[in-house]
């Protein structure tokens, strides 16, 4: 009897997912004979094929799904009407935070619309400038962007990285600033690199050619080189590698003085070991200032021989020490840790200016070089120092602002008098002071108190009927603090509240609020996102059928784990880029950086832990909210296989009416460098689905 129970019940659900599938057209997603067997536990993975990026079988999958979800989306009668809102908000001048190299200024600009940012060259802060790279001409699309560029300290020769769809490798080439045109040296197969010049000379990192898929091979034996300028890549010299370390990284950096070289190693996404060098010395060797992957340690610069540095070895919330190159071992602690996260150091007009995380918000404090306060610098209201450009011997520092509820402002910062004046600021039809973010602190699951930004129109009317927006992270030591998204002023102008919990596995308060949220801890990471959402509807701000969330990569996976825990929590589930499946993520590309937030499926302990939560192995057959997976069939950061998977699971199992659709954004990969037209896309459709399922638009 309770078998035929079991069985009716089951036979019930199935006939209610087909029907499901059937009202959507969803293509039928074949499966494979695979099981894996974790210390003892069995688990099928049925879409093991879709993992295969240069399949012709996958290709056709993709493109079967992506012509589902265009059906579904151009029936949506304002599909258009919000891209052309979007396309107006979107077209307004922008300008990064000009930076200084030998007599001239840089800066990136935008005058609306262009794919890319273009680089200037400025004579001076006055001056409007010329352009002296314009990425919009790499390709017909705009799907080739810059990816990072260096300077040579005498101002003569830029280098700069491109990447293609959106793709973490990158190649470098290098221009002539003064005739604006291109040399013939170009390095191939760099990721994850820095670039730093030492006369005519550039470091960079890169690892070798791969063998198999360039977008999901594993990256491993990571290597430093100097590059020659004027010579093949072939005659570039091996600086550093460790044969006996595959998965280190190696970030390396030339002193401002030219005078030394900084090695920084990294095995994960936490902690880096550091080694200091002597270029004036041939022989010199490099020496070891932490030998230890156990705390984080950046160089800010040094003045002759003493070096200044930003570590939480022993302050959770950061700290600047010193030491001397002959004796890297004795620590001087200039800037002791406080309550507040020491966010970044810089040394500007001979002080270290010091920029702290006061409840996810900046505050910006001068410094003595001794360590002694100077003073506290102004800064409007809630914001972020989003950027900021100094230099030990300059005696001024710009520096940009970000807030919820307008685009960057950029200040120039007077280092004598410590004054600011606004030198840019764009002119943009969101009427940023229709609105307004506050900020409130709630208990999550196991009492730890958890911050939120709360962003919307001042005479907004909060109530059960509300559309609401819940955006988060959560991991990787990242913060989420004010920042302006042109995208979500679509939603704030229909009445949306647009929220942002600063979620434990992020880096707002610190290394032991980063670690709160990690491994065998993410649970914590997932309650606190649930207890923002219940703590708008307990306080009367919307709804549960009025939620939509939403989050990228690390983000992605804790919108994938709070549907599948709490499948009430919202009515729309945005999952963008996600890390999905939380048993193979260390298996592709830089996946297995990642172990020091996730743990691995390789240890038993932290198998237990990643099976309990993991997206893509919790989905059963129940209701699910209407879901939109997102991701880029050129991210080779996460893998599309981990969302490929994801979507064709809820496809399978969902039992409600609601839609389980998957956008594969063509020729695109993990986010950046992303061209302005294939965002305006992206958000146009992501907020058609939105808008549409929160029934915001009649």
């Amino acid at each position: 009897m309770y078998r035929s129970i079991i069985l009716a019940s089951f036979m019930g659900a199935m006939a209610i997912s087909l029907c499901a599938q059937n009202k959507y057209n969803y293509p039928s997603t074949g499966k494979v004979d695979q099981t894996d067997d974790y210390f003892g536990t069995k688990i099928a993975d049925p879409y093991r094929w879709l993992e295969d990026d240069k399949s012709p079988k996958t290709e056709a999958w993709v493109k079967e799904e992506n012509a589902v979800t265009e059906e579904y989306l151009k029936k949506i009668p304002f599909r258009e009407k919000i891209k052309n809102r979007l396309t107006d908000l979107w077209n307004f001048n922008k300008q990064t935070a000009p930076f200084k190299k030998g007599k001239s200024f840089f800066c990136y600009k935008n005058n609306g619309l262009q794919n890319q940012s273009v680089l200037y060259i400025q004579k001076s802060l006055e001056d409007k400038g010329e352009i002296l790279l314009d990425p919009n001409t790499l390709s017909k699309d705009g799907t080739v962007s810059l990816s990072g560029i260096a300077i040579s300290k005498n101002g003569k020769t830029l280098a700069y990285g491109i990447s293609k769809a959106g793709s973490d490798w990158v190649e470098i080439h290098f221009r002539d600033i003064t005739t604006k045109k291109d040399l013939p040296d170009v390095i191939k197969w760099v990721k994850f690199s820095g670039m730093s010049w030492k006369g005519n000379s550039l470091y960079y990192s890169r690892y070798d050619e791969p063998t198999g898929s360039a977008l999901s091979q594993k990256n491993q034996f990571h290597k430093v080189y100097l590059h020659q300028l004027g010579t093949k890549q072939i005659q570039d010299v091996l600086v550093f590698e460790d044969k006996t370390k595959p998965d280190y990284n190696f970030s390396a950096g030339v002193t401002d003085d030219e005078n030394y070289l900084t090695l920084s190693i990294s095995q994960t996404t936490s902690g880096n070991k550091l080694l200091v060098k002597d270029l004036t010395d041939p022989k010199a060797k490099f020496v070891t200032v932490v030998d230890n992957f156990d705390s984080e340690i950046h160089v800010i610069d040094n003045i002759g021989k003493t070096f200044y540095a930003r570590t939480n070895a022993k302050a959770p919330k950061y700290k600047v020490i010193s030491f001397e190159i002959s004796a890297p071992e004795k620590w001087k602690t200039l800037i002791a840790e406080e309550f507040n996260l020491l966010e970044s150091a810089y040394l500007c007009n001979n002080k270290i200016l010091a920029a702290y995380l006061q409840s996810a918000c900046s505050k910006l404090k001068s410094f003595s070089l001794a360590g002694n306060l100077d003073k506290e610098i102004e800064l409007p209201g809630i914001c972020k120092l989003s950027a900021f450009n100094s230099d030990k011997t300059y005696n001024f520092a710009t520096y940009s602002i970000a807030q919820y509820t307008g685009p960057e402002q950029t200040y120039y910062l007077d280092a004598e008098s410590w004054q600011s004046t606004l030198i840019f600021k764009p002119q943009c039809a969101f009427e940023s002071e229709k609105y307004i973010t506050e900020q409130v602190f709630f208990p999550s699951k196991d009492g730890a108190k958890i911050s939120m930004f709360i962003t919307h129109r001042r005479d907004i009317d909060k109530n059960e009927k509300t559309p609401c927006f819940v955006y988060g992270y959560g991991g990787f030591n990242i913060s989420l603090s004010p920042e302006f998204r042109i995208d979500r002023a679509v939603f704030l102008e229909a009445g949306g509240i647009y929220c942002v919990p600063n979620l434990r596995g992020g880096g707002e308060y610190g290394e032991e609020w980063h670690k709160a949220g990690t491994k065998c801890n993410k649970q914590n990471v997932f309650n606190d996102f649930i207890a923002a959402c219940d703590f708008l509807v307990k306080n009367k701000y919307t709804s549960y059928h009025k939620i939509a969330i939403h989050g990228r990569s690390n983000g992605g996976l804790l919108i994938g784990a709070v549907m599948t825990q709490r499948p009430d929590i919202c009515k729309v589930a945005l999952p963008t880029v996600g890390v999905l499946d939380m048993l193979r993520f260390h298996l592709f590309t830089i996946g297995r950086a990642w172990t020091v937030d996730y743990g691995c499926s390789e240890n038993q302990e932290d198998f237990k832990c990643l099976y309990q939560y993991s997206p893509l192995h919790n989905v059963k057959p129940v209701s699910y909210p209407a879901t939109m997976v997102l991701t880029g069939d050129h991210d080779d950061r996460v893998v599309p296989a981990h969302s490929f998977k994801f979507a064709a699971t809820l496809q399978k199992n969902n039992t409600g009416e609601n839609p389980m659709l998957i956008r594969i954004d063509v020729n695109a990969g993990h986010g950046a460098g992303k061209p302005t037209a294939k965002q305006i896309d992206e958000f146009s459709d992501m907020w058609s689905f939105v808008f549409y399922n929160l029934d915001m638009y009649h």
